[in-house]
């Protein structure tokens, strides 16, 4: 057997956070390869749509209180492999250019703690629109230490009382991965549950997800009657769970906290959080609750204890906004930290209408029954789906091939809302660290279609994307496709270079000769 130590720790000082750094750092943009850490249930077109709406009404509201002048800064706070924030930036200029109304300015902060992913994000091809437009810039931030904000591009740095507008925050999968502590409430009184870490010993040869794999926790509790006096700053808070719960474990988020205390310390207006994660704002859901286990994805998350921001800045004048229904997979929420909370009425609405009504927890539990389901959906159906989720490029991949099952009984008007689709997709596409070969997808569907030039145009796009992978298929319709269009040296061209793929190929054969 092998050999493993134990050893104890104060929950938020355990070395399982210190090897959520290094994993991330060391990962960079390849902690996202094959949704090793989900990303698509927090970052697609649809819930990117739904934020965008949201920071649109802020800034409709801002106008309204006479405030047009001074940029809002949006800043992201572990902004992973940045799909959100394109999805966000490309939906909201178009809100901006489609109403022609005025508005403040805006100005869009990506941040992560792994400076390797700022470094990526800078020479990402789809932000770089953004970037010249002088509407996204980006910075390394640690959300248990920093307090400015130090601009890659600009070169400046965002300090205490800098900003003249209220700061919105996005915060998606972000307090459920930064440190926690574990207090426990029995008798009346709190408890520090303190970790246990069983390590086997051979754990510095390991890498951060294997160690994770290999570790082992269990709790004790230790009276910690400093939650209890009177100095404590989050005194109030711990007063209403010792009231209200018992033999119950919560994970309180002090980092969390301080870490938006230091954030609205930027702005002289408050702030305007948004925010998504795998949380509770409801103090009911902590009552009895066990101790919390490692949800592993490489990396871990825990739970958000959304329940303690919302009380701790509401104590504070802020007003929040959390569904009134069950959310099944993400707590969508928003908190008003600002003067008057309750006059932001546009932001209010969008919330109504993007998360309240219908939003990204409800789409991604509808997501989870077309996945089961996709082979005996209708085009119709599959359609209004794609188009739901805001014309998303992995639903389109996943679903290519029973849209090309009933490409043979599609009419005129649904072939051209296809076509309309892919040339919508392919202008909202943001191509991560694991490449999907989009436009080969979207090129032969389209070949399929009879639709020649656009296919051609989007074969031509995979085949200098990628020169070492070409399959002989793709030679073969891009001669077709000049063929159709009358391009016959290209035809030959491209006939050519299939018969040095497959020398054999007899409908190439034909073509060829027939050219000749």
């Amino acid at each position: 057997m092998t050999n493993r130590t134990e050893q104890r720790y104060r929950f938020s000082e355990a070395p399982i956070w210190e090897l959520q750094r290094t994993y991330y750092e060391e990962k960079g943009m390849k902690a996202w390869n094959n949704d090793q850490v989900p990303q698509y249930i927090t970052s697609n077109p649809m819930i990117g749509t739904a934020y965008a709406e949201l920071v649109f009404g802020f800034l409709q509201d801002r106008a309204a209180k006479g405030h047009s002048t001074e940029p809002v800064w949006i800043v992201e706070l572990g902004a992973g492999a940045g799909r959100l924030a394109f999805h966000v930036l490309l939906e909201l200029c178009r809100l901006r250019d489609y109403a022609g109304m005025e508005l403040p300015p805006f100005r869009y902060v990506m941040t992560d703690l792994a400076m390797n992913n700022v470094l990526a994000w800078k020479e990402h091809p789809a932000l770089q629109s953004f970037i010249a437009e002088g509407l996204l810039d980006f910075a390394r931030f640690d959300a248990a230490n920093d307090s400015e904000l130090d601009l890659v591009v600009s070169g400046s740095t965002i300090r205490k009382g800098d900003l003249e507008q209220p700061l919105i925050l996005i915060a998606n999968y972000f307090f459920d991965g930064i440190p926690q502590e574990l207090i426990y409430v029995g008798g009346g009184h709190i408890y520090e549950a303190d970790v246990i870490v069983d390590t086997p010993a051979n754990i510095d040869s390991l890498s951060p997800s294997e160690a994770l794999n290999q570790i082992k926790l269990r709790y004790e509790h230790r009276l910690a009657p400093e939650y209890e006096e009177a100095a404590y700053p989050y005194r109030d808070l711990i007063a209403v769970y010792q009231e209200q719960l018992e033999d119950s474990h919560i994970l309180f988020p002090v980092v969390g906290l301080s870490c938006l205390e230091r954030l609205n310390q930027l702005s002289q207006e408050g702030f305007l959080l948004i925010t998504a994660d795998k949380g509770d704002h409801l103090i009911d859901m902590f009552k009895f609750a066990e101790p919390p286990e490692l949800i592993l994805h490489g990396s871990f998350s825990f739970t958000a204890n959304y329940h303690a921001i919302q009380h701790f800045f509401e104590s504070k004048g802020a007003a929040s906004l959390f569904p009134t229904h069950h959310y099944k997979n993400i707590n969508v929420g928003c908190v008003f930290h600002t003067d008057e909370p309750m006059s932001y009425f546009q932001t209010r609405l969008a919330y109504r209408r993007f998360v309240q009504r219908y939003g990204p927890d409800d789409f991604f539990s509808l997501k989870e029954w077309v996945d089961r389901n996709l082979d005996s959906m209708g085009l119709q159906q599959i359609l209004s789906f794609w188009r739901l989720g805001g014309y998303d490029a992995e639903f389109f991949i996943q679903s290519a091939k029973q849209i090309s099952s009933l490409l043979q009984e599609a009419n005129d008007d649904e072939l051209q809302d296809i076509l309309r689709g892919i040339e919508h997709m392919w202008s909202s596409y943001y191509e991560m660290e694991q490449r999907y070969d989009l436009a080969l997808d979207a090129g032969l569907i389209l070949f399929e279609m009879d639709m020649y030039e656009e296919s051609k145009r989007f074969l031509e796009i995979s085949v200098d994307t990628d020169q070492d992978e070409i399959v002989s298929t793709v030679f073969y319709c891009l001669a077709i496709c000049c063929f159709e269009m009358e391009l016959e040296d290209e035809a030959i061209n491209y006939t050519r270079k299939l018969l040095e793929l497959e020398p054999d190929h007899e409908e190439a054969l034909a073509l060829l000769e027939r050219f000749e």
